[in-house]
Protein backbone atom coordinates (compact mmCIF):
# COMPACT_ATOMS: atom_id res chain seq x y z
CA UNK A 1 0.00 0.00 0.00
CA UNK A 2 1.49 3.39 -1.20
CA UNK A 3 1.84 5.86 1.66
CA UNK A 4 3.33 9.38 2.01
CA UNK A 5 4.53 11.82 4.68
CA UNK A 6 3.74 15.46 3.89
CA UNK A 7 4.45 18.47 6.13
CA UNK A 8 1.63 21.51 6.36
CA UNK A 9 0.85 23.68 9.28
CA UNK A 10 4.11 22.99 11.19
CA UNK A 11 3.09 19.14 11.71
CA UNK A 12 3.24 15.91 9.65
CA UNK A 13 0.92 13.94 7.93
CA UNK A 14 1.42 10.05 6.96
CA UNK A 15 -1.13 9.94 3.92
CA UNK A 16 -2.52 7.60 1.42
CA UNK A 17 -5.08 7.75 -1.47
CA UNK A 18 -8.07 7.31 -0.23
CA UNK A 19 -7.53 8.75 3.11
CA UNK A 20 -9.58 11.85 4.46
CA UNK A 21 -6.93 13.32 6.94
CA UNK A 22 -7.72 16.63 9.42
CA UNK A 23 -5.06 19.36 9.31
CA UNK A 24 -4.43 23.07 10.31
CA UNK A 25 -6.50 25.35 8.03
CA UNK A 26 -4.25 27.43 5.48
CA UNK A 27 -3.27 30.29 4.52
CA UNK A 28 -5.79 31.88 1.34
CA UNK A 29 -4.31 30.97 -1.96
CA UNK A 30 -1.73 32.96 -3.55
CA UNK A 31 -2.19 36.39 -5.73
CA UNK A 32 -4.12 35.67 -8.71
CA UNK A 33 -6.64 32.97 -7.36
CA UNK A 34 -9.82 34.52 -5.55
CA UNK A 35 -10.62 34.85 -1.94
CA UNK A 36 -10.43 32.11 0.35
CA UNK A 37 -10.67 28.13 -0.31
CA UNK A 38 -14.17 26.76 -0.65
CA UNK A 39 -15.70 22.92 -0.83
CA UNK A 40 -14.39 20.97 -3.47
CA UNK A 41 -11.25 23.12 -4.10
CA UNK A 42 -8.55 21.11 -5.32
CA UNK A 43 -5.17 21.40 -3.24
CA UNK A 44 -1.64 20.06 -4.07
CA UNK A 45 0.84 19.73 -1.13
CA UNK A 46 4.22 19.86 -2.39
CA UNK A 47 6.12 19.43 0.77
CA UNK A 48 6.41 15.70 0.53
CA UNK A 49 9.39 14.22 3.41
CA UNK A 50 8.68 10.61 2.02
CA UNK A 51 7.23 8.29 -0.38
CA UNK A 52 6.83 4.27 0.27
CA UNK A 53 4.56 2.06 -2.76
CA UNK A 54 5.70 -1.00 -1.08
CA UNK A 55 8.34 -1.76 -3.19
CA UNK A 56 10.95 0.97 -2.33
CA UNK A 57 11.03 4.20 0.24
CA UNK A 58 12.13 7.48 -0.93
CA UNK A 59 13.39 9.62 1.84
CA UNK A 60 14.05 13.74 0.39
CA UNK A 61 16.41 16.01 1.85
CA UNK A 62 14.35 17.64 3.46
CA UNK A 63 11.72 17.56 0.87
CA UNK A 64 11.40 15.22 -2.80
CA UNK A 65 11.92 17.18 -6.08
CA UNK A 66 9.17 17.13 -8.23
CA UNK A 67 6.86 14.72 -5.62
CA UNK A 68 3.65 16.20 -4.76
CA UNK A 69 -0.01 15.14 -3.34
CA UNK A 70 -2.91 16.15 -4.50
CA UNK A 71 -5.80 16.65 -2.20
CA UNK A 72 -9.53 17.92 -2.40
CA UNK A 73 -11.36 19.91 0.77
CA UNK A 74 -14.29 18.07 1.99
CA UNK A 75 -15.23 20.13 4.73
CA UNK A 76 -14.03 23.21 6.61
CA UNK A 77 -14.19 23.10 10.24
CA UNK A 78 -13.50 24.69 14.26
CA UNK A 79 -12.63 22.12 16.49
CA UNK A 80 -14.64 21.67 19.92
CA UNK A 81 -13.42 24.41 22.68
CA UNK A 82 -10.85 24.03 24.95
CA UNK A 83 -10.28 25.98 27.97
CA UNK A 84 -7.30 28.02 28.62
CA UNK A 85 -6.68 29.23 32.66
CA UNK A 86 -4.32 30.57 34.40
CA UNK A 87 -4.29 30.76 38.36
CA UNK A 88 -2.06 32.11 40.63
CA UNK A 89 -3.22 30.72 44.29
CA UNK A 90 -3.75 33.14 47.46
CA UNK A 91 -3.68 36.50 44.86
CA UNK A 92 -7.02 36.17 43.73
CA UNK A 93 -5.74 35.60 39.93
CA UNK A 94 -8.21 33.85 38.18
CA UNK A 95 -8.82 33.92 34.18
CA UNK A 96 -10.64 31.59 31.87
CA UNK A 97 -10.05 31.86 27.92
CA UNK A 98 -11.83 29.32 25.61
CA UNK A 99 -10.43 28.31 22.14
CA UNK A 100 -11.72 26.73 19.24
CA UNK A 101 -8.77 25.52 16.31
CA UNK A 102 -9.82 26.01 12.64
CA UNK A 103 -9.24 23.12 10.57
CA UNK A 104 -9.64 21.30 6.47
CA UNK A 105 -10.93 18.12 6.45
CA UNK A 106 -9.17 17.11 2.91
CA UNK A 107 -9.41 13.69 1.56
CA UNK A 108 -5.95 12.20 -0.56
CA UNK A 109 -6.99 12.08 -4.63
CA UNK A 110 -3.10 11.24 -5.37
CA UNK A 111 0.61 10.68 -4.72
CA UNK A 112 2.83 11.51 -7.59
Amino acid sequence: MEFAVIQTGGKQYKVSVGETVRIEKLAPPMAGQAGEYKKGDKITFNKVLLVDNGKDTTIGTPFIAGAKVETELVDIGRAPKILVVKYKSKSRYLVRQGHRQHFFKVKILGIK
